[in-house]
Order: structure tokens, then sequence, then C-alpha cells
């Protein structure tokens, strides 16, 4: 890690007759262009769409003085001092280009939060990766509150950094979930501890390539204050830490899912165990809580809850706390989510695996799989992550537009797993792809949702992929 001069403040900026061009309306965009109109800035919204929904919210802006521009994302307005983007507008746009040549800076939603918040703000704690960082975020919330600290899960997560940053309530520290788009535009975000808690290829479309992706990631670590958590299994995540300028004094902490060695966290005998942020840790360890605290406890799900307790032990928080926190934690619907059991065996949503890294440590929680997979596999191959879990597979059906490419992989490296290829997307396949997986299964097994795919071929959302597999099982269960 090198060490700079990092200012862990914020830059006030003042926006008082300044030109500020806001890149995309949206849940991020409308927020960011009142916040900046409020504040004195000379607004204009430029948005690529121009359909009913965006006809509405320019409405509502222009009801306010802010000229909106839809139907046209590309050109730089005259004038422009400062774009504030939407996080999902990629890099590479015509606007971004423009605002290059002539030198004008680009923010995010989470910069424009950053500069926002005032000499006394709460520090953030910072997570992202590619998979596990809602999960992670949120059991580090509840560890914070089981603190007695004020607190908020907010971010990229659903609550808006700015009403968080601008809302009336005050917090103590702010549990921060991250996203690569955000980061990517947050150039002086500085976390007091931050942690990336896995890689692996995604949103390549977006970011160009693996290094660009990582390197976006990376920004997390910048500035930071006290720790840098990593993972010890995943090398790259370490060498990111590596990388990064931090403030004097900020130490690199891992996690891991075996005994810790000396500044980490890790399991011994079933218990998660802290050898950095106790006295003498080359030869002293603190017993955080048990693995039967975490909820569920399967293998990335205890990986999730070590990174939290880093993140809250950096900020101070008590052992206690740390178990407490998790005990009380729920995790959100459809991540591996039990539904029922059924003539002996376990029926598990986990609609949320949308990538192939997600469905891997799905698919390593248990031991006898009929896999339902398939959906929209964004640019996604399947080959290592069926050769990785092959030995666990008792069957699979695969659902969706791109189920070809799994039902390939499955040929080539577990040949004699037994396929359902489903070639229907009405509202009933649901309901066939479970009755399939329970004629494959055996007592004993898991039949589990576990898509790595995206849901949208199909259904609006995970959410409903995950609520219709739900419906599914409980129709079964009814009739049996």
């Amino acid at each position: 890690m090198g060490s700079g001069q990092v200012t862990s403040t914020s830059e006030l900026y003042d926006f008082q007759g300044k030109h500020v061009t806001v890149a995309g309306l949206g849940v991020s965009g409308v927020p960011a262009a009142k916040v900046l109109h409020a504040r004195g800035a000379v607004v204009t919204v430029v948005n690529d769409g121009d359909d009913a929904r965006a006809r509405e919210q320019a409405a509502e802006l222009e009801a306010l003085g802010i000229t909106v521009r839809l139907g046209d994302g590309a050109t730089l307005p005259e004038g422009t001092e400062l774009i504030v983007t939407a996080p999902g507008w990629k890099p590479d746009k015509p606007l971004f280009r423009a605002a290059g040549k002539a030198g004008v800076p680009v923010w995010g939603d989470v910069e424009l939060a950053w500069r926002l918040r005032g000499p006394d703000a709460a520090p953030w704690l910072a997570v992202t990766g590619t998979n596990g960082k809602t999960t992670t975020v949120q059991m580090l919330a509840s560890i914070l509150r089981a603190a007695g600290l004020r607190t908020a899960a907010v971010g990229n997560i659903g609550v808006s950094l700015l009403d968080a940053v601008l809302g009336e309530e005050t917090y103590d520290v702010l549990a921060v979930e991250l996203s690569s788009y955000q980061l990517h535009w947050a150039p002086s975000l500085r976390a007091h501890s931050a942690a990336v808690l896995n890689l692996a290829p995604d949103h390549l479309d977006w970011h160009g390539s693996m290094e660009a992706y990582a390197r976006d990631k990376g920004r997390v670590y910048e500035g930071n204050r006290v720790a840098c958590v990593y993972n010890v299994e995943d090398k790259a995540t370490e060498d990111l830490v590596r990388e990064a300028d931090v403030e004097e004094g900020c130490r690199a902490i891992g996690f891991t899912l075996g005994a810790p060695a000396p500044s980490q966290l890790g399991v011994v005998d079933g218990i998660l165990v802290d050898r950095a942020f106790v006295e003498n840790r080359q030869k002293n360890a603190q017993e955080l809580a048990e693995v039967s605290d975490v909820n569920p406890p399967a293998p990335h799900n205890i990986a999730n809850a070590l990174a939290a307790a880093a993140l809250a032990r950096a900020f101070g928080v008590p052992a206690k706390a740390v178990r407490d926190g998790l005990r009380a934690f729920r995790p959100d619907a459809h991540r591996i989510a039990h539904v029922a059991d059924l003539d002996g065996v376990a029926y598990v949503d986990d609609s949320k695996a949308t990538n192939t890294h997600a469905t891997e440590a799905s698919l390593a929680s248990y031991e006898s799989i009929v896999w339902i997979a398939g959906g929209l596999a964004k640019g996604a191959t399947f080959d290592e992550l069926v050769a990785k879990s092959a030995k666990r597979l008792r069957g699979a059906v695969l659902i969706g537009a791109d189920r070809a490419l799994i039902r390939d992989a499955l040929a080539r490296h577990a040949p004699e797993v037994p396929v359902v290829d489903l070639d229907r997307t009405d509202t009933g396949a649901m309901l066939q792809a479970v009755t399939e997986a329970k004629r494959l299964a055996r007592p004993g097994d898991t039949v589990l949702l576990a898509p790595a795919c995206a849901s949208m071929d199909m259904f609006t959302n995970y959410n409903q992929r995950g609520d219709a597999f739900a419906a599914a099982v409980r129709e079964l269960e009814a009739g049996a």
C-alpha cells in the first residue's frame, strides 16, 4: 500500500451560478438535478430516451425552472462546467468524450453526495465486489446497530446516498454499498475503511476489460484511513490493496474461511475469530461469533460475515456486537432462501445468483443438487462453473433464452448428469421446471434455483423469478 498525503475530508464545492449538466433522468438523475438547482446551479438535464416516463420526469423538473433535453444525451450543452451522471452511463459515450476534450469534470451521484457532506458528516464504511455486496452491507449495518450506533445501509442498496447525506437524520457511521459504475465516477471518495469481497468477470461490456473493471473496484481503497479489507482466497483483491494510496497507518486486513494469520479474521473450529484488532495479534485471537450465528451459514455467506465484521472492528465495534448483529440479521429474499422441504428434498431460491461467480458459491453450499438454471447469459460462459460443480449435480433443469450454453457445458463436463431442457417461456414454465426437478430429486437432495443468468427474458427481474419458483414449490406442496 502506498502512503500519500491523502485527505479524508471532502473538498467543498460552491455550486452557485455553476452550469451543471445532469446526464440521465431516473432514480439518481432527478434528485441530483433538484439538489443542484436548490444550491444555485444552472442545471440542464440531458437524456437519451424520450418516452412517457421521461416526459413525466422532465415536466416535474421544468416546473422548477430546470432545462431538460430529451432524446439527446450525446451533445455537451454550451457552457457546461461540470457533468453529474447516472452511474450506468458508459464512459465511452460521446457526451463524456466531448467533456474530456473540453476539460469538464464528470461526477457520479456518489461523488456528488461525498462533496455535499458537511464538516461533521458520518464516516463511510464501504463495500464493493462482484457478489455479496448487499448482504455484507446489511450485515455490517446490523452489527453497527447492535453496537448502539446510528447507521443506515445506503448506496447501491436502494437508499440514496444523497438522501442519507442531506436528510434530517444524523448518523454516526454509514454502511455503503458501491458498484463498479459508481466507483468509476467517484474520484475524490475517501472511506474510513473499505472491503473488496471478490473479483470475477462482470459488466465487462461497460468497463471494456477485466483490468478496467478491477481498477474501478480498487478505487474504493483510495485514501482509506484505518483498514483495507481483502479476501485472502481471492488474490486479485489483495493486489488492489497493494496498489492503493492510503493514509499513513492504514492496515491491510484479510478475511478467510480458514484459520486466520495475524492481521486476519477467519474461522477456527466453527468460531469466527479476529486476529487483526486485538492486542498482541501474533499470539492472541478474539472470538466474535459462531458459524451457526450466520444466516444462512453457507461458505460464501460466512465470508460476507467476516468482511462485515472486519469493517465493524475497524470502526471500534466490540466483539459482542458482531455476534448480536449477525444473529439479528435476516437476508433479503431470493438469496439462498429455504422455501420448503417436500418428500425429504429441500427447495432453495437463490434467484439473485445472476452470474457464474454467485452461482458457483451457491452450488458449493450443497452436496447433492438438482439445479434449475438459465436465462440471459450476458456474454458469460459456463464451462468453468460446470466443471467445478459437476460432482454435486444430481440433475439439471434448464430454462430461458440462453439455456443452450449451459446445456452444452454440461454435455462437455458432466455428460452423466441428466438434463431437462424446457423450450417454453410462458407463465407455467417455472411450475414445469420445479415439477421436473422434483422428479429428478432423491431424499437428501436440494432443488436449487441458482440461474447463473439474468432474468429479463422471462421475468421482470430476479425477484419475480424467485417468487415464481416459490409459488411453484408451494403448488407442489399443496398437491402432495
